[in-house]
């Protein structure tokens, strides 16, 4: 799980959207940062862009310098057979226009983070799971194997976690960059939120990679494009949240008493259903953002 506040907030959240909310509660001005918002009626969308444009907000918002999106759709946890083709397709657009030079056909690597085992945290191993991989195709029959013209090639790394493998996934995801020599990198992991409604109903894609672990407290190697020399989105969706925001907000107040339950996170009770339809949702999305530039 990805990235946490930082000093500016005692509740942990991967969502720039919510470091921001909080930093309005407490009446601070935000200078450094911009922010957009839209409503998609097609797909029951809210969406809100924030831009870290300075040093000063990147520090008063925990989050490094960059573009977050966040698209809050409270209807992507109800089921259906279509799993939400309108959100999909919000997402495939915003995706889309965030990918760097995007009429320019690209090398991606789509890499799904978290560990397969643990519902709440299998949410990047069950996206790529379903996607639409073309790299070995294309480069083994051409791109008339899919009778285009222009297309992005597409690949895909499940890297695990730790814990299994004895290496960081940053340092599995940088020796296939060295070999494949992609031109970039989406990196899709489970986030955490402070807000109970914003979990398995909220996508956010940023254009600034991700810190697996840290939302969580657990510190792992940043997959950034610092860090692997090549540009780097990372889309997520959160699963859990922090165990004191529930009871603080219940009591109205967060006292020094909820600091233990920073270490407790929770999930929805039928959490297995949901990651499963969000999945499908996110992969569908990812799909037609990278079916390729458009024909000239």
């Amino acid at each position: 799980m990805g990235q946490r506040m930082d000093s500016c907030s005692t509740v942990r959240t991967d969502l720039a959207l919510e470091a921001r909310e909080s930093i309005e509660e407490k009446a601070q001005e935000l200078h450094g940062v911009a922010v957009e918002e839209r409503f998609d009626e097609t797909g029951n969308v809210h969406i809100t862009r924030v831009t870290v444009e300075t040093k000063n907000g990147a520090k008063m918002l925990g989050k490094p310098k960059g573009v977050y999106i966040t698209l809050e759709a409270p209807t992507m946890t109800e089921p259906e057979e279509d799993y939400h083709q309108e959100i999909s397709t919000v997402l495939a657009d915003e995706l889309r226009g965030i990918l760097p030079d995007p009429d320019r056909e690209h090398s991606i690597l789509v890499v799904g983070l978290g560990n397969r085992e643990v519902t709440a945290d299998s949410l990047g191993p069950n996206v790529v799971d379903n996607l639409l991989v073309n790299r070995h195709i294309v480069r083994e029959y051409g791109k008339l194997a899919y009778n285009r013209s222009r297309m992005h090639q597409v690949s895909s790394l499940i890297p695990g976690v730790m814990a299994k493998t004895g290496m960081e996934s940053a340092e599995i995801i940088r020796g296939v960059i060295n070999e494949t020599k992609p031109d970039t990198v989406i990196v899709i992991d489970a986030l955490a939120a402070r807000s109970t409604k914003r979990l398995n109903r909220t996508i956010q894609i940023t254009n600034t990679g991700i810190h697996p672990g840290s939302g969580v407290g657990n510190h792992r190697n940043a997959i950034t494009q610092e860090s692997l020399h090549v540009p780097v989105l990372a889309l997520g969706v959160p699963t859990v949240v922090d165990a004191a925001t529930i009871v603080g907000d219940a009591m109205g107040e967060r006292p020094v008493a909820l600091k233990e339950l920073n270490n407790m996170y929770v999930t929805t009770k039928d959490v297995d259903q949901q990651i499963q339809q969000i999945s499908h949702i996110l992969c569908d999305g990812i799909n037609k953002a990278l079916s390729g530039p458009e024909e000239s």
